[in-house]
């Protein structure tokens, strides 16, 4: 009885390092095929896929939210499949507890692309780049002063009119409604303050709303509230910003980006134009960009370069 246990033991530890094995292998390279560990994970498959995938989502640098969200996935990928998918790191919606669509709580619409999307620090930066051409910015004014605040928002509202840009306001959701402003950009900790109140008057109101995203756990707390897009960073290092996660580099954007595919995606977080055809690869449709606008010498030309690179693809 004992010796029986004690080979049960070492095969159940044996397949939970082969498990984990398949998920480090998965993530370096999203298309290794490896064998199906079916028959060994019969009528266990949930809880070792789950202990294997936990322990290899740590071991590859997820912080601990996300690396919950990436075992859970595993497990229930395993159980809905039968086995220990022999090709797929986890994109399905369903293996993240993520609900169907269409769903009736859902925000206004954007388009499936959003193309050139610069983030500027005040009305004059976000005017110039909608008049030079940039589909859609956004203000992030960052100040205690409300009247400040509310001077420039509705300074950079009435500056885009008919520039044909998209405007969404960071974080003031009253000055957006009352200014009509196209939308309203929200990070994480800007949407934990919201009441649901104040989300349903910006949903009524009509306006769209943006989420940002550094992971699995946010991005899951985003679709909670089933937003016009989400976007996903810092892709790259960046300085503009202390970010609480890693860079997730665009292997883990390729990932993320089917696992959000009924959403507009943004990607963010010191991408130029050199590294942008990888971060298209990843099948998102626009991508955020401060410093390399901002640093511009010839504004106009700039945005034309950043224009025609996502147009061509």
């Amino acid at each position: 009885m004992i010796v029986t246990r004690h080979t049960e033991l070492n095969q159940s530890m044996h397949v939970e390092a082969m498990a984990q094995s398949i998920v480090l292998a998965h993530h370096t390279t999203l298309a290794l095929p490896v064998e199906p560990l079916a028959q060994a994970l019969k009528g266990d498959a949930g809880d070792l896929v789950f202990a294997a995938a936990l322990l290899a989502a740590h071991r590859l640098g997820f912080v601990p939210a996300d690396a919950l969200c990436v075992a859970q996935a595993w497990s229930r990928q395993a159980l809905r499949t039968g086995e220990f998918h022999p090709g797929q790191w986890p994109t399905e919606p369903a293996d993240f507890g993520m609900r169907p669509w269409p769903r009736s709580d859902a925000f206004e619409p954007c388009p499936a692309s959003l193309g050139l999307y610069a983030v500027m620090p005040d009305a004059a930066w976000t005017i110039r780049m909608a008049r030079a051409g940039v589909p859609t910015v956004q203000l992030r004014f960052k100040s205690t002063d409300a009247t400040a605040v509310r001077a420039e928002v509705m300074a950079t509202v009435a500056g885009v009119q008919g520039t044909g840009a998209r405007l969404f306001i960071n974080d003031h959701w009253a000055l957006a409604i009352e200014a009509g402003a196209y939308g309203v950009h929200l990070g994480q900790e800007d949407l934990q303050a919201m009441t649901p109140a104040s989300l349903k008057a910006i949903r009524d109101a009509g306006l769209r709303l943006g989420l940002s995203t550094h992971g699995y756990a946010e991005m899951l707390i985003a679709d909670q509230h089933s937003p016009s897009y989400i976007a996903m960073g810092a892709v790259f290092p960046t300085t503009l910003k202390q970010m609480a996660t890693a860079p997730q580099g665009t292997g883990r954007l390729a990932v993320y980006s089917k696992l959000l595919r009924e959403y507009p995606r943004v990607a963010i977080g010191g991408i130029d134009q050199a590294s942008l055809p990888a971060v298209l690869a990843s099948g998102v449709g626009s991508v955020g960009v401060v410093r390399a606008l901002m640093a511009a010498e010839d504004t106009p030309a700039e945005v034309a370069a950043w224009n025609a690179a996502l147009n061509a693809v």
